[in-house]
């Protein structure tokens, strides 16, 4: 009932805000430098570690691993969604970069939100109910966190863009950890540990992220900021990976 209310809190507070656009200074990056031919190369080409978690935890779960990782088959299909979503953000992040724009910003955000609500329904089927976290609410997560982007690119093309359910799906599961690591101790896969690190490496990509030109400056215009923030945000998601063999190493 905390969870629950603190997600109707969360959702009636958003139509107490302003609708938020896409501030179009964003897609103005400190590092535009070109190399081989690729334009604003770091920021396409620290992508890659995005499509290298992604596609190693794919391949885990669907190897011969996943019989000894889950104690059940279902538990492991919010971390196959996570992973895949993991593995195409390489690809929508890389072409965004390519040529930043709103339009491209959708398919660099989309398997974002969808990485992040398979995260967040991993943790629930882990720490509060296994069946409800691994089936429907899976699905209904997902495609709101879909939704949330789809909503916010139709207001954008209308002239009035809205980002307020986008930034609540992306930012409720980091803050709704620590009430689920408190109400429910007991877990399978999810160690709070790891998941205090997933949210420490989280959180360092989005300073990286904000701080993007003194970032840029302080390191001599080699490396920026938003570049770091995938180097961050790819260790994120490795932390992931890293959890989920943990538990097996420890069986």
């Amino acid at each position: 009932m905390i969870l629950i209310g603190l997600l109707g809190a969360g959702l009636l507070g958003l139509f107490f805000i302003d609708p938020i656009p896409q501030d179009p200074a964003y897609h103005l990056f400190a590092d535009v430098h070109s190399l081989f031919g690729i334009p604003n190369f770091n920021n396409v080409v620290s992508n890659a570690g995005f499509a290298i978690v992604g596609v190693i935890g794919v391949f885990v779960i669907l190897g011969a691993k996943h019989k000894i990782l889950f104690t059940q088959r279902q538990d492991a299909w919010p971390y196959l969604i996570f992973f895949t979503g993991v593995a195409l953000i390489s690809v929508g992040s890389s072409y965004y970069h390519l040529e930043p724009s709103n339009e491209r910003l959708f398919w660099d955000r989309l398997p974002m939100s969808v990485a992040f609500m398979a995260f967040c329904s991993a943790v629930i089927a882990d720490r509060i109910h296994n069946r409800l976290g691994n089936t429907w609410l899976l699905a209904l997560l997902v495609v709101l966190g879909i939704l949330s982007l789809v909503y916010w690119h139709m207001t954008e093309s209308q002239g009035h863009g809205d980002l307020r359910f986008y930034g609540f799906v992306q930012f409720y599961p980091i803050l709704m950890l620590p009430v689920v690591l408190w109400l429910f101790p007991t877990y399978r896969y999810t160690a709070g540990r790891f998941l205090a690190w997933v949210v420490a490496w989280y959180t360092l990509s989005k300073v990286l992220e904000y701080y993007d030109k003194e970032v840029f400056d302080l390191f001599g215009h080699i490396v920026s900021g938003h570049t770091l923030k995938h180097l961050a945000a790819g260790a994120g998601a490795f932390v992931v990976l890293r959890m989920l063999l943990w538990k097996h190493h420890q069986a």
